[in-house]
Formats: structure tokens, C-alpha cells, sequence
């Protein structure tokens, strides 16, 4: 191995520029740092070249080359045949990808304008689906032996009871921190006796529905999403429609009934383990005995609370699973489209549902409250 070198020598047209030794990785000299200024720094303007005493040449010294001569060939230019293969494969290569262009004056209003269109084309597809969903139970209604019971059951399988062990454990969690929290608050100023109110109506209110909303929407409504996008990629959606079977009712119909019934039970099933973590973060904090809680719990907390707990769950078990469908059933032919469609299903799902969940809470500010 020769080192890298470089000689200029006077030649009868001008300067002659004659890279000498093996121009390769391991034999240029060290630092790396701005090799190609350091090494072509002596190069003058319209200099011919003579590449005969060249050793080994790699695609470095090759694209150290190529640079040195403005990306053209030069007119002045002897070589072998093997080190013009090797400059030829760097010529073809593509060149560094051109500066974005300047922001024009305008292109927020028109990002704006396409997130509006955008909007409006996804809000439209959800009421088209909600139509068709209506029509598909009058059907139902009538030909009832046409009932996807088995599609039902199924789904309320996957999305209530194996959702069971996690949304128990997070409220569980949930109810310790806060009341552990509230506990840290209240023995300050000697109201410990106000954790129940706390823990009753946050939890039972509102922790529970929205908890269940977010980790549902994350594990069932993207699993509803990624089904039906891969039902589209491999064309078993269109095998439906040749069959003459409804795709709403056989796909859609279930999920989102059974959705709707399982999100109530587990908004339940969420806020006990809330409130028995909390109870128990209280009794190891405070000091107040289990049989107090539960016997001040019902006379602090109105039953109003829990009933407004199951409306919040029936009503985002509907948006989860309408969005969750809307997006699957959109899904273009390729993995990118089904990737992206169910991030963006999980993310509008849970923007839905805390929009929601502040129109509601608006809505009932003066029902279920402690006078």
C-alpha cells in the first residue's frame, strides 16, 4: 500500500495534475477531517490530468476525484481502463437532493385550508358510516336470523374481557396515586375526611371513563383499524362485496355493538379498582378504616355521577369504534397506508373522546354534584 499523493508538474499545454500512489480509504493520510481541501487545495484552474501513475483507486478517491473536477470530465485527461470503470460508477451516481424551496407567502392559510378539507372528508365518511349502520338495523330488525352474533361475541371477547387485567390494574394505580396525592393536601389543613368526595367523584366521574376511553382506543381500536386495513390489502373486503355480504354488517355492525357494550362494563370495572386503591392508599395514609369508606362513599358521591360514568362510556365506545372502522375502511392496498391509517385512527379516537368528555362535562356541570 502506497500512501496518497499528488504531483503537478508544467506540461506543454499548462499544468499537468498527477495523482500518484493508492487513492483508497486506508492509504490517504489522517485526519479524515477535510480531506478533499487538503489534498486538492494545490489543484490549479484548467489543469489537465495524468492518472498513469495511479496505483488502486476506491469509490473515495474516486469521488474525491470526481468533486476536484466540478462533476464533468475534464478535456486534458489520460487514465486506464479500470480506474474510468470506477469513475464512471461514481459519475452515475445520483447528486445531493436540491435546498427545499423558500415558504411561500401563503402556505399556512393553505395548510389550514387542507387540514379543513381533510376534516370535513373524514367527519362526512363517519356520518355516511353512522347511516349506514342505522340502515344495516332496521334490516337486522326485520331478518333477524341474519344477526352476526358469532362476530359479536367474539369482539366482545377481545375488546372487554381480555382488556380486564390491564384496565383493573391501571385504575388500581391510578386511585393509590391520587389518593396518596389528595392524602399529602389534606392532612394540612385536618380535612382528611374530603378523600372520599375526592376519590368518589374524580374517579367515578371522570378518571374511569376517560382511562378506559384512551387504553381501549390504544389496544382495541387499533387492533379493529389494523384488521380491516389488512382485510383490504389482501382484497378479502372486495371477496365480500362479489359475495354479495355486507361488509358493515359482517365487520363493522359487531365491532361497534360490541364495543359499545363492553366500554360501560369496563368504565365499572375501571372505577372499582380505582376506588379500592384508593381506599386502601387512605386507610395506609390517613388511617381511615375501610368500613367508614364504604359506608361515606354512597352519601358523599350521588348515584347521579355513576349513571353520567356509564353515558361517557357508551358514547366513546361509539366514537372509538366508529373511528376505528372509518379508518380501516380506507385503507389503500400497501403497508405504508395501513401503518399510517391506524396511527391516525388511535390518535383522532382519543382526541375524540377528550373533546368529548369537556362537552359533556360542560353539559352536566350542575347534575350529580354535592350540594
Amino acid at each position: 500500500m502506497v500512501s496518497a499523493g499528488l504531483e503537478i508538474r508544467q506540461g506543454a499545454a499548462g499544468p499537468v495534475v498527477c495523482p500518484t500512489g493508492d487513492w483508497t480509504l486506508a492509504s490517504f493520510p489522517l485526519p479524515l477531517d477535510n480531506l478533499e481541501s487538503r489534498l486538492l487545495a494545490r489543484v490549479p484552474a484548467g489543469s489537465s490530468w495524468d492518472l498513469s501513475a495511479l496505483g488502486r483507486l476506491d469509490s473515495l478517491g474516486a469521488l474525491l476525484l470526481w468533486r476536484a473536477w466540478g462533476r464533468r470530465w475534464p478535456e486534458g485527461l489520460a487514465l486506464e481502463a479500470e480506474h474510468r470503470r470506477s469513475l464512471e460508477r461514481v459519475a452515475a451516481l445520483p447528486q445531493a437532493p436540491v435546498a427545499a424551496a423558500p415558504r411561500r407567502p401563503f402556505e399556512g392559510v393553505e395548510s389550514l385550508g387542507t387540514f379543513a378539507l381533510k376534516f370535513g372528508h373524514n367527519l362526512l365518511g363517519l356520518v355516511a358510516l353512522l347511516g349506514q349502520l342505522v340502515l344495516d338495523l332496521l334490516f337486522l330488525i326485520r331478518h333477524p336470523r341474519h344477526l352476526p352474533l358469532v362476530e359479536y361475541s367474539a369482539t366482545l371477547y377481545k375488546s372487554g374481557a381480555k382488556a380486564l387485567p390491564v384496565t383493573a390494574l391501571v385504575g388500581f394505580l391510578i386511585g393509590v396515586v391520587m389518593s396518596y396525592l389528595s392524602a399529602l393536601q389534606l392532612k394540612t389543613f385536618g380535612a382528611d375526611i374530603f378523600i372520599i368526595n375526592i376519590l368518589g367523584v374524580s374517579i367515578i366521574r371522570e378518571l374511569g371513563p376517560v382511562l378506559v376511553a384512551v387504553l381501549v382506543a390504544g389496544r382495541s381500536g387499533s387492533a379493529m383499524t389494523a384488521q380491516i386495513g389488512v382485510m383490504r390489502v389482501t382484497e378479502e373486503i372486495d371477496a365480500l362485496a362479489t359475495m354479495g355480504i355486507s361488509r358493515t354488517q359482517r365487520l363493522v355492525l359487531p365491532k361497534i355493538a360490541a364495543l359499545t357494550t363492553a366500554l360501560p362494563l369496563l368504565v365499572v370495572w375501571t372505577s372499582a379498582a380505582g376506588i379500592l386503591g384508593g381506599m386502601v392508599s387512605a386507610h395506609l395514609q390517613l388511617g381511615l378504616s375501610y368500613g367508614f369508606f364504604l359506608d361515606q362513599l354512597p352519601k358523599v358521591v350521588p348515584l347521579a355521577n355513576l349513571w353520567i360514568g356509564l353515558a361517557k362510556g357508551w358514547i366513546f365506545g361509539l366514537l372509538i369504534s366508529l373511528v376505528a372502522c372509518h379508518f380501516g375502511l380506507h385503507v389503500k392496498p400497501n403497508t405504508e397506508s395501513l401503518s399510517a391509517r391506524t396511527t391516525a385512527a388511535v390518535v383522532t379516537a382519543i382526541t375524540a373522546v377528550i373533546l368529548a368528555d369537556a362537552l359533556i362535562a360542560i353539559a352536566t356541570r350542575d347534575i350529580g354534584m354535592p350540594k
